[in-house]
């Protein structure tokens, strides 16, 4: 294995990409995942995103906030506890599915957060490209494009303790950014913004499915920013500070989002904040552009050691390196960049489809990945067993995980109310789409229920290795 023991430093490119981190190469402090999950939050795409809760499901100042707030903390508590498991277990999120699904098995998952990584990234770079564009009108809105997507990949090859370092700095200029910018719209709130829109519940449980399935959506990647923690830091703490970071951080962008497009009575969130904060405006466009670099760094991460998890699956004795992640971010970085220009013109459409249709494929992965972790392994892998390379005690395919993943998603199905599809029964509450709900719930009582309860899989029956304990 890699020992990433010299590679500590900033601005080093990281040497680890999927191993299991050792004792003692761990290090750092719970406290950077508060800052972590804060900054990368307080981002223009997450203002964009509140600022739908008016514009396109017309809700009431008080409603949008409302849906909000409870979609961001309910959200939080999946993103948190997928988080807790990094330094307990110390390896990545996706070869922690191993243990779920099996060596094999697997794949299915990775092939679809790996989908969901670029996504963002591509989403991210078209807004980069539109905000340095804005900031400086001379660079045309597709070379931005590409200048922002290379500024991210960067960010992305250097790695996991620039990333923290990143945001841990970057927290206290949003967090006073969007301070100052609040108190310079706050003179707008007047009774009119009051008087816009109405509570509509199917509006609401959209903007509150929206909120939570934005809060899930890191699940797939969270222990990969917590597996260097030494494995003392224990659940409580890595679940504390995760869950206020990434809740309060969302819950600012989004409100910020709802009162400028309220306040500035304009569909446009970034044209509003630019009008409503004069000069301090242009302090802002930059912030959000830095932040959208080191936020769309995050994705690259992930993806990259999403691509290298899957190659690696056939090739159990490779472990590849520092070299490799910087192969594979520029293959990334290539097509992405493509997609981005070709997609930029329906950015937000793209979007808004890509946000909902992620709710059909995460809530019953992380419905199974909770209760196999927490409550049938009692917060313990073998890790040995896990980088095995028949998948060792977790074997090739979990055949059981991989059936309820799937009556997951097509439990789904007859209660989605999306714009391609509509279901016979998803009009039982007034039209709002409960369908991830269902496949959440749904997913984890039968995975509970069926999945080996005799000790087969459990981590305790296995030779000795590397084991993830409390």
């Amino acid at each position: 294995m890699t020992n990433p023991a010299n590679d500590n430093s900033v601005l080093t490119i990281e040497s680890n990409s999927i191993e299991y981190v050792a004792p003692e190469n761990r290090h750092g402090k719970p406290v950077d995942l508060f800052t972590l999950w804060f900054c990368t939050n307080v981002a223009p795409l997450a203002v964009i995103s509140g600022a739908t809760s008016v514009l396109i499901f017309h809700l009431d100042l008080v409603s949008a906030i409302l849906a909000i707030v409870v979609g961001q903390f309910f959200g939080a508590i999946f993103h948190a506890l997928t988080s807790a498991q990094g330094p307990l277990v110390g390896v990545p999120q996706m070869i922690q599915s191993r243990a779920q699904f099996g060596r094999y098995g697997s794949l299915l998952v990775v092939g679809f957060t790996t989908l969901i990584y670029l996504g963002f990234f591509v989403s991210n770079i078209i807004l980069a490209g539109k905000t340095l564009h804005a900031a400086i009108p001379p660079v045309p809105v597709p070379v931005a494009t590409v200048m922002g997507a290379v500024l991210a990949t960067l960010v992305g090859v250097i790695g996991y303790h620039f990333i923290h370092r990143f945001n841990k700095v970057g927290a206290w200029f949003m967090g006073s950014a969007l301070l100052i910018g609040m108190i310079l719209m706050a003179p707008g709130l007047d009774a009119h913004v009051f008087q816009q829109g109405h509570f509509d519940l199917s509006g609401w449980f959209a903007m509150f499915g929206l909120c939570a399935v934005w809060q899930i959506s890191f699940a797939p990647y969270t222990s990969d920013y917590s597996r260097y923690l030494p494995s003392s830091t224990g659940f409580v703490k890595t679940f504390a500070f995760t869950y206020f970071g990434t809740s309060l951080g969302t819950i600012f962008a989004f409100v910020f989002g709802v009162v400028a497009v309220s306040t500035g009575h304009t569909t446009d969130a970034m044209q509003a904040i630019r009008t409503q904060t004069g000069m301090f405006g242009y302090v802002l466009i930059f912030l959000f552009l830095v932040n959208i670099i080191g936020h769309n760094g995050m994705n690259l991460y992930g993806a990259v050691l999403s691509f290298i998890t899957a190659a690696q699956t056939f090739r159990p004795h490779w472990m590849p390196g520092r070299n490799v992640r910087v192969v594979v971010s520029t293959i990334l970085l290539i097509g992405s960049t493509v997609t981005a220009l070709w997609a930029s013109s329906n950015f937000i459409a793209i979007f808004l489809n890509a946000i909902f249709a992620m709710r059909i494929v995460l809530a019953p992965w992380i419905a199974i990945n909770l209760v196999d972790f927490y409550l049938i392994n009692k917060r313990h892998y073998h890790v040995a067993e896990i980088i095995s390379s028949d998948g060792g005690m977790y074997g090739s395919f979990n055949v059981t995980a991989i059936a309820l993943y799937v009556f997951g998603i097509a439990v789904q199905v007859p209660f989605m109310e999306e714009s391609f599809f509509h279901g016979p029964w998803a009009s039982l509450l007034g039209g709002a789409d409960v369908s991830w709900m269902v496949g959440l719930v749904a997913t984890a009582l039968a995975y509970y229920l069926l999945a080996p309860t005799n000790g087969s899989r459990s981590p305790r029956r296995a030779p000795a290795g590397a084991t993830a304990s409390e």
